[in-house]
């Protein structure tokens, strides 16, 4: 864009997402830099939106996207390659800086090797250290210029660790309204307002699909005997997991199971919802900014549950649970997520008004304490990191 009838030095940034609410972080970044620097080039990997902000994209964001600790292992050498070959691009190229939107295994090695060559890195959205694996803080420390977080408490933990740090809230908290309009949401879906209806949601990534879409709908089996006027949804985020569920329902022998299917429309199915069957992850903090009950569920390979559940460092999986320091939500894991105990879950909550507008209540005070301007305090951060703002 011409000032003072010179065109301005274009700008470089790097950027890698490697998952859904990766994607989702780095965009709302994306739109907060874009006004401060017109003459922007965004390269990396990322997801849909963030192609629609302008990134080039050296590969597809899903081919990144494992779940597990030993999942990962028959494709080391590929995303390791990846990994790599970004690497050396990114040397050669010397852009501004490089940000790793969440996807901690795959971002904080490659911003190490990016550091240590003068290449400045900032890391959006914290590794859950204060829930397991609290060691990485030292590989976190050599790895990032500054870190950007999403919730309050983590400042306190990265300033104590001597890395820079700034606190932007959480963007789904700007996104999501702090009064869901239910009406509309089910007047968008087709669903009749006086329904009572459950929303299923297995994950966006194929790992979650592979152990929770079963125990899910045999769930919803369990609820629809018991109530047959109930309505069940579950949005899949793309053609591919829909594919998966459905070939995974169908080898159950679930098929018959009224769950509807709905392309994208995962906010509206949300708000829809009277109660929430929900894997856990960014989800459970979307279903809670909704205000809506909740039955959080995880699971994993067994050899990596063996590992993980003797890493935590506190009781809880959840996000909202984790954010309230208690359990206000249920939450079962691995052996523990049977499609009984899921039913019975989410039967409790819908037997329960009383309870539920108790939920709404805390809910609402958690999302105030997550409301701020994220896309300017985060393009603020970035600005101050490679020169641009005091």
């Amino acid at each position: 864009m011409p000032v003072g009838g010179t065109q301005q030095p274009e700008t470089s940034l790097a950027m890698v997402a490697g998952e859904v609410s990766g994607d989702m972080l780095a965009a709302r970044l994306m739109a907060g830099l874009r006004p401060q620097l017109p003459n922007l080039r965004f390269h990396g990997i990322g997801g849909p939106r963030m192609l629609e902000q302008g990134l080039v994209s050296e590969v597809p964001m899903e081919t990144l996207t494992v779940r597990g600790l030993f999942e990962i292992i028959p494709r080391y050498r590929e995303i390791k390659g990846i990994q790599n070959r970004l690497r050396d691009r990114l040397l050669a190229e010397r852009p501004a800086a490089f940000i790793g939107a969440d996807y901690p295994g795959f971002n904080l090695g490659l911003e190490e090797q990016l550091r240590a060559e003068g290449i400045p890195t900032v890391h959006f959205v914290s590794p859950q250290i204060w829930a397991w694996r609290g060691g990485r803080i030292k590989k976190i420390k050599r790895a990032v210029s500054h870190m950007l977080v999403i919730f309050p408490f983590e400042e306190a933990i990265y300033r104590a660790a001597g890395v820079p740090v700034t606190y932007i809230g959480h963007p789904l908290a700007e996104m999501i309204p702090l009064a869901p309009d239910v009406a509309a949401a089910r007047e968008s879906l087709g669903i009749a307002r006086d329904a009572r209806v459950v929303t299923i949601m297995p994950g966006s990534r194929m790992g979650e699909l592979k152990y929770l879409a079963e125990p899910f709908v045999a769930a919803a089996r369990l609820l629809a005997q018991r109530d047959p006027g109930l309505v069940f949804i579950a949005p899949m985020a793309g053609e591919r997991q829909r594919a998966y569920y459905t070939e995974i329902v169908n080898k159950a022998g679930l098929a018959d199971v009224p769950v509807r299917l709905v392309d994208g429309q995962s906010h509206a199915a949300i708000a829809a919802a009277d109660a929430v069957l929900v894997a856990s992850g960014t989800a459970t903090l979307e279903v809670a900014l909704f205000k809506k009950p909740m039955t959080i569920a995880y699971k994993v390979m067994e050899a990596s549950w063996q590992i993980m559940r003797h890493m935590g460092y506190q009781p809880w999986i959840g996000l909202p649970n984790i954010l309230a320091r208690e359990f206000v939500v249920p939450e079962y894991l691995q052996h523990a997520a049977t499609p009984l105990a899921l039913a019975d879950a989410v039967q409790r909550q819908l037997d329960d008004p009383a309870g539920s507008e108790a939920l709404a209540r805390r809910f609402t005070d958690m999302h105030h304490s997550l409301l701020r301007n994220s896309a300017e305090a985060s393009a603020d951060a970035v600005l101050r990191v490679i020169g641009r703002k005091k």
